[in-house]
């Protein structure tokens, strides 16, 4: 069992390269949906991530189509700056997929509308924000599902010493 954080045409290669280290130690499974706006084996990706590229489980796909193909029953919850629910109101479970646009204009509409309002998610900001850092978003987005799963040493591949 495991989350899952979906980039869907990320842009920015240190973002990506955050987002890598930050499921690296979260135990969380990071999909990219191309077409990317960088090489993978961007320096600038590598240098982000560190040495946690080895650590972490990172899966690329050609497009939307072939991830879903691969994961059709995949609950998957969409974050955008146009949803009406806030992320803290999710029931999050295990398996389940985070979704995240890219970093200059965020999910295609019609992809929102497929997923459904209930399964698109906002995080609060003052009125006059635009949006959050990708890497930023996905943190608290990952770490509010992990911490309702009880930060379960199920879903990290590291357990906590107590």
């Amino acid at each position: 069992m495991a989350l899952h954080i979906i980039l869907y045409q990320p842009e920015i290669p240190p973002n990506t390269g955050n987002i890598i280290r930050l499921c690296a130690n979260t135990g969380a499974s990071l999909h990219l949906v191309g077409p990317l706006g960088f090489q993978l084996d961007s320096q600038r990706v590598k240098r982000a991530g560190l040495d946690y590229t080895e650590l972490a489980r990172v899966q690329q796909y050609v497009n939307w189509e072939e991830f879903k193909a691969i994961y059709p029953d995949m609950r998957i919850w969409a974050f955008s700056t146009h949803a009406g629910r806030r992320y803290d109101q999710a029931g999050f479970k295990p398996d389940d997929g985070l979704l995240f646009g890219p970093e200059t204009r965020g999910l295609p509409t019609s992809l929102l509308k497929n997923l459904g309002t209930d399964y698109c998610l906002r995080l609060p900001m003052v009125e006059t924000s635009r949006s959050l850092n990708l890497s930023n978003t996905v943190a608290i987005g990952l770490y509010e599902a992990w911490r309702q799963l009880g930060f379960s040493p199920n879903i990290s591949p590291r357990r906590t010493v107590q």
